[in-house]
């Protein structure tokens, strides 16, 4: 199997994550659908932005910690280990404007060094499927989403103020891709 595709990472993420975090897994395979969904759309980008759908979460992991910010852990994995695509590395360590919690947990500098100090291309419709899929792999809303993850990180934890800062660039993005994918079907967000 060829590294760097979206069968590839399927089973790389199915191998850090079923067993071990099996609702990190349950998420990560509908945040894989949501990809999917978006295929039409994407041309040949679509196999990408699957693959770093798949691996967006691997560096929850317990084997992968370091750092403990699970962006910048997956990407460091991936490009060291596996010497995977810079741009998919990228895509997992910006994921869902993970420079906006890099910069609450002193990290911005490390993450913008070592995988850019922006976000790459695809990066919104990664954010579209990640923050419209619940950790069961459900699909909701993107305030349902952000909700779920303010209750279930509580009101002083740096992923709620994470959140908090980053909710008007996970709603835009969600928004703008959904506009872009689904053209005149009713949008499943408040505008």
């Amino acid at each position: 199997m060829n590294k760097n595709t979206s069968a590839w990472a399927r089973d790389l993420a199915r191998k850090h994550l079923e067993d071990l975090l099996p609702r990190r897994w349950a998420h990560t395979q509908g945040v894989a659908r949501q990809a999917r969904t978006l295929a039409p759309i994407l041309g040949d980008r679509a196999d990408l932005l699957e693959a770093a759908a798949w691996l967006h979460d691997i560096g929850y992991a317990p084997d992968l910690v370091v750092t403990g910010f699970h962006p910048l852990d997956g990407a460091r994995y991936l490009r060291d280990t596996h010497h995977t695509d810079s741009h998919l590395c990228r895509l997992v360590a910006h994921h869902s404007c993970a420079l906006v919690e890099a910069h609450e947990r002193g990290l911005a500098h490390v993450l913008g060094q070592e995988f850019g100090a922006s976000s790459p291309e695809l990066a919104k419709p990664l954010i579209y499927c990640d923050m419209t899929t619940t950790p069961e792999g459900n699909t909701v809303t993107v305030q349902e989403r952000l909700s779920e993850i303010r209750q279930r990180y509580g009101p002083k934890h740096v992923v709620t103020h994470f959140i908090n800062l980053a909710e008007p660039q996970l709603i835009a993005a969600v928004l703008e891709i959904y506009d872009v994918a689904f053209k005149g079907a009713p949008v499943p967000v408040n505008r």
